[in-house]
């Protein structure tokens, strides 16, 4: 599928499908059997989330070996067919790149955690005190308290995330040369992209946030140039959410990232749904024009993690907070935000999940369909043990509901289907309209 026609900006017109290959089909081999799936939604991109061998603390964002497949998924030459059965139906592959961290069982972590004097132990952020980037965000704050999670030496290891999950230092030129080989080990396999997880994280600095440092986009910068040198079609999508200003330097001058994650048209279009009005979306959505011409947005109701509200008012965000999980049954981050599949929050009602999902639809950018949601999933029900509300949007995939719903002309996957494929034209009028009065929903 890689050309060397740079201008061909594929990437503009995906349609993309975000799933885990266990919870949608079990394994590799399963996912291909099921690739016309694909075809039959609308859908000509589909992103992977991680596929890797690992202790699966994260779901699988807690990477133990970044050029392999978790066995329970299959193998690599499995992947290699998925890549050629997708590629022959003009379908493209992007896979999870987890560039800020890495799993504590991964063989780098265990050599550096093994000897101080370890070149690996270069590969990570350490600390006599742990009292070092004090400013840094907690990615998990109902998980852990701070950053730095001490050890059986008497020090202490960096981990923006999981304790299970030691942040790689950016800093070190090996760790650079050890992750483009790895981009370039999949993108030899036929991979069309990669998802930065985590990107803003990169580079930390003492006194700052640790946070989109300019530090940061230098990084994404030298990947950039150097991935394109030998795979010019192969692209970088930049998940990092804060204000419309921030999230457009993962553009850079078109030399960063090639698609950017909009976390705050995700905010938008849900208080748009909320209050029936969509004159601050519109306005939202003329503001983010301004991007290279060979930049895109990837643009989304939900995906795998919660539902982040962090550039609301206090007053907006609460609301919102209230419409979507009334009850914080699924809450997160201390409850300032909420894990929630589109089903659930308007419990299975059809119409009101296509209107959301028209409104997706009808704006610029490529769309992402989070598995699921067209057949309208709901949330796993509430259980102990799960510290991490995220889990309950991760469920298996319903394939028997999915093929009753295939099979009838009036069911929510054949209506998604037609959105899809032909935009929101397709949709029959008692059902186009994106917007729709909150009272009536509630």
């Amino acid at each position: 599928m890689n050309t060397s026609n740079t201008k061909s900006y594929w990437w503009k017109e995906a349609k993309i499908y975000e799933l885990y290959i266990d919870k949608f089909a079990d394994t590799i081999e399963n996912l291909t059997l099921h690739i016309d799936y694909f075809t039959t939604l609308g859908v000509n991109t589909l992103h992977l989330l991680p596929h890797y061998p690992s202790p699966m603390i994260d779901d699988g964002y807690d990477v133990s070996d970044y050029r392999s497949v978790r066995t329970s998924l299959g193998t690599l030459d499995d992947f290699s067919e998925l890549i050629d059965a997708a590629h022959s139906r003009g379908i493209r592959i992007v896979i999870d790149l987890v560039l800020n961290h890495t799993s504590d069982t991964h063989p780098w972590f265990i050599e550096a955690r093994a000897s101080k004097n370890n070149p690996k132990r270069g590969y990570y952020l350490w600390s006599h005190t742990g009292t070092e980037f004090s400013q840094a965000t907690n990615g998990l704050p109902d998980i852990k308290k701070n950053n730095w999670i001490p050890t059986d030496g008497a020090d202490f290891y960096f981990a923006t995330y999981y304790p299970e999950q030691p942040d790689l230092n950016w800093d070190n030129p090996a760790v650079f040369e050890e992750m483009l080989s790895i981009m370039e080990f999949w993108a030899a396999l036929g991979v069309d992209g990669f998802r930065l997880d985590a990107v803003p994280h990169l580079i930390k600095r003492t006194g700052t946030t640790c946070k989109g440092l300019p530090e940061t986009h230098a990084v994404i910068k030298r990947i950039r140039a150097r991935l394109e040198s030998k795979y010019p079609q192969v692209i970088l999508i930049a998940e990092a959410a804060g204000p419309l200003s921030e999230t457009k330097k993962y553009f850079g001058n078109g030399d960063e990232c090639h698609m950017a994650y909009h976390f705050i048209l995700m905010e938008e279009m849900w208080s748009a749904i909320y209050r029936g009005d969509r004159s601050k979306l519109m306005k939202l959505v003329e503001d983010s024009l301004d991007i290279p011409d060979n930049c895109q947005w990837a643009i989304f109701l939900r995906n795998h993690d919660e539902i982040a509200l962090e550039t609301l008012a206090p007053e907006a965000h609460e609301a919102l907070l209230n419409f979507l999980d009334a009850k914080r049954t699924y809450a997160y981050n201390n409850g300032t935000r909420t894990s929630m599949r589109i089903g659930s929050i308007f419990g299975g009602d059809r119409y009101k999940i296509l209107n959301a999902l028209s409104l997706l639809y009808t704006l610029p950018g490529a769309p992402i369909m989070y598995y699921g949601d067209e057949i309208g999933m709901n949330n796993l029900a509430p259980q102990e043990g799960f510290r991490d509300s995220r889990k309950y949007v991760r469920g298996s995939f319903d394939w028997k509901i999915a093929q009753q719903q295939i099979n009838d002309s009036g069911s929510l996957l054949s209506a998604v289907s037609k959105l899809v494929r032909l935009g929101t034209a397709a949709i029959v009028h008692a059902e186009t309209d994106p917007i729709h009065d909150h009272e009536s929903s509630s």
